[in-house]
């Protein structure tokens, strides 16, 4: 195999674990973070105390602090930061960029005041740059200890997405290619949705049912989402779509189940914050789904209301009784008039 130069901006706790995967490939691996703190303790430690505490970092991981130095000569760049930060570190690289580095974003939100997707973000910023979206049910703290796991790749072209299967694919990190940028960067965006509803369910004590309720019905709305926004719908029943949404409902790892369980507790949002300790990204993806749900006249009912939760102070167990109470339905004939039974 050929090997390649590859930055990797953001040293969270994702960021990390895709850079030691692709240490473990032999590439030239350069790992960019902000924080001088953090480089100094990494350096120093060998570790990311702060995020991946229990692992120790490779030793052909290189530590970087200065942008410019970092993505200079890549053939690839790696985007890991939150993603209303996205566009910021688009802006901040191009600079230094040939045109022709692949970037891949790793990052799972939409922009909050555009409500775009992060690859119409890299549009505007980078137009001539080809772009990857990354996705799939995929824990760092699993991903960083070489336990199985499975993402996918999506491109709109074939041999770009192939390009970065190859840079990352192993053998307990397998890697899968689709041509559904829009499906599979909405999947991995509003998984985190329906995960903090699902927190809030074991929060307030709520049992397997309620999960699995969660699960279910939240996949359905986010296809009727997709759907609208010109995805293919066979997308959400893959790893990105129920894969994701399945993991980050069901795992201590997921930062938004937990703070969603913080929340049906009864904690307010800002000690919730406080407590998690990094970016909740399904906070402000609740906001910008709610709003396209409305764009797009889409019935969103557990959006809604995790939306009333978050935005109007509405009580979490009345949030549950307006779901429990709304009209009743036919599953089998929503799903027909949602998907017109293609799925």
């Amino acid at each position: 195999m050929s090997y390649s130069k590859i930055a990797v901006l953001g040293a969270g706790s994702w960021g990390t674990a895709l850079g030691m995967v692709l240490c473990s490939k032999g590439h030239e691996v350069n790992l960019w973070m902000r924080n001088e703190e953090q480089y100094k303790d990494m350096i120093k430690t060998g570790k990311n105390n702060k995020y991946l505490p229990n692992v120790v970092l490779p030793s052909n991981l290189n530590l970087y602090i200065d942008l410019e130095k970092a993505v200079l000569d890549a053939d690839a760049i790696l985007i890991s930061v939150s993603s209303q930060s996205v566009r910021e570190i688009l802006k901040n690289i191009k600079p230094y960029l040939k045109g022709n580095e692949v970037i891949i974003n790793a990052s799972k939100g939409l922009e909050k005041d555009t409500h775009l997707r992060i690859s119409q973000v890299a549009c505007d910023e980078l137009p001539n740059n080809p772009f990857v979206v990354l996705s799939g049910p995929s824990h760092a703290e699993e991903v960083s200890k070489n336990i199985p796991t499975t993402v996918v790749v999506a491109s709109k072209d074939k041999s770009t997405a192939e390009f970065v299967q190859d840079l990352f694919i192993t053998p307990s990190f397998r890697v899968y290619t689709n041509p559904d940028v829009i499906g599979v960067e909405l999947g991995g965006s509003l998984k985190n949705v329906i995960a903090f509803g699902a927190g809030i369910a074991d929060g307030l004590g709520f049992g397997d049912n309620a999960r699995a309720a969660l699960i279910t019905r939240g996949i359905s709305e986010i296809t009727r989402l997709g759907k609208a926004m010109g995805a293919n719908i066979s997308t959400f029943a893959g790893l990105s779509g129920i894969g994701d949404l399945i993991v980050t409902c069901t795992s201590m790892h997921s930062r938004n189940r937990r703070a969603g369980i913080l929340i049906g507790e009864g904690k307010g949002l800002e000690e919730t914050l406080k407590k998690i300790g990094m970016v909740v990204e399904g906070i402000t993806t609740t906001k910008v789904a709610y709003e396209l749900a409305q764009q797009y006249n889409i019935e969103m009912p557990i959006t809604s209301e995790i939306y009333s939760i978050l935005y109007s102070n509405n009580n979490a167990k009345d949030a549950v009784s307006n779901l429990m109470c709304r009209n009743r339905t036919h599953e089998i004939e929503e799903v027909v008039d949602s998907i017109n039974a293609d799925w």
